[in-house]
C-alpha cells in the first residue's frame, strides 16, 4: 500500500530493480499490476511488448493514470506511442533525465486529478444547487397559493406544515361584509364602473385582511368573507374581527364619499359571529381553496343582510366576549332566514376608548 501522500508507480517488463532503486525516491514502487497506480514505467523489449502496452494503455477503470515507456530502440518510440504510451525515452536514457520524465507525468497527473476532483465537486455543487432552488421555487409556489386565502405572514407559517390545512373543526369568529345598493347599481351602471367600485373595495378591505391576519375565504363580488383563529389560532378571535370590520366600516366610508360624488348609491354592511364550523380544503386536484362549513357562517352572512349602511352587527355570543371593547346599542331579535328562533344581536357603534 501506497504510504499517505506519495505516488504509486508500477514497473512493467524487464530491469525492475534497476528501475525501482532509481525512482524509489519519486514515489511507492511496484510490480504488482492488481494495485492502482499513478504512473506506469513500461519496459519494451520486443516487439510484442507493444501488444501489452496496449492492453494497458486500453485498460479503462475510470481513472486515468500516465504511460512512460522506456524502448529498446529508437525506432520503437513511434510505435510505442502509436500504442498508448503518453511519453518515451530510449534505452540509452541518463538516470537524471528518466527522474525528470517520471516526476513531470507525475506532476500532470497530479494536476489532472485535481481538476478531476473539482469537476466532481462543482458537479456535486451543481447538482445541489438545482435541488436546492427547485425546493424554493415549490416552497415560493406552495405559499403563493396559501397567500391567496392567508395573510401573508400566516402563510409563511401554514407553508411548514400543510397539515393545518386538512378537514377538522374549530370555534372561529366569521366575518362577512358587503355593499348596500350593489345589485342595483351593478344594473344599471356601466361593467367599467362596476370593475373601478370592485377594485378600489378590494383593494382596501383585502388589505385590511391582511392586516388583521385574517384568513379570508371569499371575495365574490362585493361579498367578502373572511375568519379568525384558523388555520393559525388566536387567543382573541372576537376582538380581531370587531377590530378589523371597524377599520372596514372607516376605510369604506371613505370611498362612500367618493362613490357618492360620482352618483353612486352604495353603503357598507357587516356581520360577525362567533361559533364552531368545519374547516378544509374545499376544490379539487387543480383548484382548491381553504373554506369554512357551519352555522357561525351562515348566521355572519345573515347578519351581514339585516345591516344597514355603516351598521355592524354583533352576534349575542362574540358580543359577550367583546363587551369590554365595543359600544354597542341592542336591537330587537332578528328574524333571520334559516333560523327557527329570533336572533340576538348588538349594533357596534364605535370601539371604546384605551384606558
Amino acid at each position: 500500500m501506497a504510504v499517505a501522500g506519495r505516488p504509486r508507480i508500477l514497473l512493467r517488463g524487464s530491469d525492475r530493480a534497476e528501475l525501482a532503486s532509481v525512482l524509489g525516491a519519486l514515489g511507492d514502487v511496484t510490480t504488482d499490476a492488481a494495485l492502482l497506480a499513478d504512473l506506469i514505467v513500461f519496459t519494451a523489449t520486443v516487439d510484442e511488448s507493444l501488444a501489452e502496452l496496449r492492453r494497458v494503455a486500453a485498460h479503462d477503470d475510470g481513472a486515468w493514470r500516465p504511460v512512460l515507456v522506456i524502448a529498446p530502440d529508437d525506432g520503437l518510440c513511434i510505435a510505442a506511442l502509436d500504442a498508448g504510451a503518453d511519453a518515451v525515452v530510449g534505452p540509452r536514457v541518463e538516470s537524471a533525465e528518466l527522474v525528470a520524465r517520471v516526476r513531470a507525468l507525475l506532476r500532470i497527473k497530479a494536476r489532472h486529478d485535481a481538476v478531476e476532483k473539482q469537476a466532481a465537486q462543482f458537479t456535486d455543487w451543481t447538482q445541489s444547487l438545482v435541488s436546492r432552488v427547485a425546493e424554493q421555487v415549490e416552497e415560493l409556489q406552495r405559499v403563493e397559493r396559501l397567500r391567496r386565502f392567508l395573510a401573508p405572514q400566516v402563510a409563511q407559517v401554514v407553508a411548514h406544515d400543510e397539515g393545518l390545512l386538512e378537514s377538522h373543526r374549530r370555534e372561529i369568529a366569521a366575518v362577512f361584509c358587503d355593499l348596500r345598493g350593489f345589485t342595483a347599481f351593478s344594473e344599471v351602471a356601466e361593467p367599467e364602473e362596476v370593475m373601478g367600485v370592485l377594485r378600489e373595495y378590494h383593494d382596501a378591505l383585502g388589505a385590511l385582511v391582511f392586516e388583521y391576519e385574517a384568513t379570508l375565504e371569499r371575495f365574490a363580488g362585493d361579498a367578502i368573507l373572511a375568519f379568525f383563529n384558523d388555520p393559525v389560532p388566536c387567543p382573541d378571535p372576537a376582538a380581531r374581527a370587531v377590530r378589523m370590520a371597524v377599520a372596514m366600516r372607516e376605510r369604506v366610508s371613505e370611498l362612500v364619499a367618493g362613490w357618492r360624488k360620482r352618483g353612486y348609491d352604495l353603503d357598507f354592511g357587516v356581520g360577525i359571529a362567533l361559533g364552531y364550523a368545519t374547516l378544509g380544503r374545499i376544490g379539487f386536484a387543480g383548484r382548491s381553496d381553504y373554506g369554512a362549513v357551519g352555522t357561525v357562517v351562515n348566521l355572519a352572512a345573515r347578519l351581514c343582510a339585516e345591516a344597514q349602511g355603516g351598521q355592524i352587527l354583533l352576534s349575542e355570543r362574540a358580543h359577550t366576549l367583546v363587551e369590554d371593547l365595543v359600544e354597542a346599542e341592542p336591537l330587537a331579535p332578528l328574524p333571520l332566514k334559516g333560523f327557527l328562533r329570533p336572533v340576538k344581536a348588538v349594533n357596534v357603534v364605535a370601539l371604546r376608548a384605551e384606558r
